[in-house]
């Protein structure tokens, strides 16, 4: 497993940016608009981790903004931590026999999310390429909310 990053939800990201790069010196290493999911992901790294986040994308902060939404209660701006991992299905599986709910499975081979014991959202993500789709997987519904 290897660390990604951490997802914060902001409701302005001009106020975000300023905080985390103007002030404390993260660099940011690629944007993406979503015109049609209505939101802007920002992705920070401290300059020490430059050079691996340039080979593996991590470890990063990823700032979240949903053009719609300015304003989180209640612990809701946190959004979650993310791993790499090298077989979905296998990590998937070995939680789930531990007793851990899989809250949205890998149906497409590539993502899936638990929470912890205290309610902290974990994606995880398949190295590299998706993998094919498999049962019980790609038919498994979504449990609670991640």
């Amino acid at each position: 497993m290897e660390y990604l990053h951490t997802m914060v939800r902001v409701g302005d990201l001009d106020r975000a940016l300023d905080f985390y790069v103007g002030k404390l010196g993260l660099v940011e290493t690629r944007r993406m608009d979503n015109e049609k999911g209505r939101y802007t992901l920002v992705f920070l790294a401290a300059e020490k981790d430059l050079d691996h986040v340039r080979e593996t994308r991590a470890p990063q902060v990823e700032l979240t903004n949903n053009w719609d939404e300015h304003e989180y209660q209640g612990g809701r701006n946190f959004g979650h931590l993310a791993y790499r991992v090298d077989d979905i299905y296998a990590t998937c599986q070995k939680l789930m026999d531990a007793g851990v709910t899989i809250n949205r499975p890998p149906r497409d081979g590539y993502m899936a999310f638990v929470r912890s014991p205290d309610g902290i959202s974990i994606e995880l993500l398949q190295r590299g390429e998706a993998l094919p789709p498999q049962e019980p997987w790609a038919s498994m519904p979504n449990t609670g909310s991640w």
